[in-house]
């Protein structure tokens, strides 16, 4: 069970991290990333994400300290961890003033985080009837309050959320899916450039001398570096995270292009590798980066034959 901690201003850790930017412009841009990330996992986040995202322990102090104070931040103790999760900042003086069925509605939204509710569980969540819901959503909408947001596995329903939330990538399918349109083209561009990022650090250390393991170190990159790679390379319109650099180099695995290695920290290294076996060719499906692919089965709404991405993909 969590448990919210006292909000306290953040110190630096000392770490072997580099030293800090002093460049103003790139801590927005890093707070805005974090933020992005905070509104995206309504679970929270760990200290291990955002220094995934931001490594200099100063400015990551600083951003956590800036969150909190602008009420954006919420800080929790879930067994021996912290937990960061995202506040919607002023969230219940928007809905002031309003009666008793409108703030159960609103509280339902509130708790369903960045995944949403459908009108149907809102319905009977709240026990109101349909005519009476329809006017109290209409109403926050049109304020701006709360948004619909087109679930990508649903097409012609909508979910309801806050309307400073971030969807989830379950929800919008994230960066591969474009009005609820599986990117195939977008997804292949970005696999070839990780791949090609990897050949050529393994190509770097063809003539290592240290031995076969420090060249199969120096081969390696994190799912940072080929993060920083890609974005210095400006060939996407839409903001990457970490977890989507992750998700490409996942798919260079399971197409036996590149090979993953976990170390004692957790965090995964990739090394580009020589295919015994002409590649299977998953990325190119919506299966290789589906965000409900867990979901997925025989039975139930989310299954491969009522699946319509796959299905124009197919044609």
């Amino acid at each position: 069970m969590a448990t919210r901690v006292k909000q306290e201003p953040v110190s630096p850790r000392k770490d072997s991290s580099p030293p800090p930017s002093a460049n103003a412009a790139s801590t927005s841009e890093s707070e805005q990333r974090i933020l992005s990330l905070l509104q995206s996992n309504s679970k929270g986040i760990s200290d291990k994400d955002i220094q995934n995202e931001v490594p200099d322990p100063q400015e990551r102090a600083k951003i956590i300290n800036s969150l909190l104070q602008k009420g954006c931040l919420e800080l929790f103790n879930q067994g021996e961890k912290l937990v960061y999760k995202y506040k919607n900042p002023g969230g219940s003086s928007k809905i002031k003033g309003a009666d008793n069925e409108e703030k159960i509605v609103y509280s339902i939204i509130e708790k369903a985080g960045n995944e949403g509710v459908w009108a149907k569980d809102l319905r009977n969540a709240s026990g109101l009837v349909q005519t009476t819901l329809s006017k109290i959503l209409k109403k926050l909408v049109n304020e701006k309050i709360i948004k619909t947001v087109k679930c990508v596995n649903a097409p012609r329903k909508v979910v309801y959320m806050l309307y400073g939330l971030e969807p989830d990538s379950s929800v919008t399918g994230g960066a591969w899916y474009n009005d609820q349109d599986f990117e195939s083209e977008f997804v292949d561009v970005l696999n070839q450039y990780c791949y090609h990022f990897l050949r050529q650090k393994k190509e770097a250390v063809k003539n290592c001398k240290d031995g076969p393991i420090a060249a199969q170190n120096l081969a390696s990159a994190s799912s940072a570096d080929v993060w920083k790679y890609i974005s210095e390379l400006g060939i996407s319109k839409v903001k990457l995270s970490v977890q989507d650099m992750e998700t490409i180099l996942n798919t260079l695995v399971y197409d036996g292009k590149a090979e993953r290695t976990v170390l004692a920290d957790g965090n995964h290294m990739y090394r580009a590798i020589e295919s015994l076996l002409p590649p299977p060719g998953i990325v190119q499906t919506p299966c290789g980066v589906c965000p409900v692919l867990k979901q997925c089965s025989d039975i139930g709404s989310i299954n491969p034959k009522k699946c319509v991405y796959m299905t124009e993909w197919l044609e």
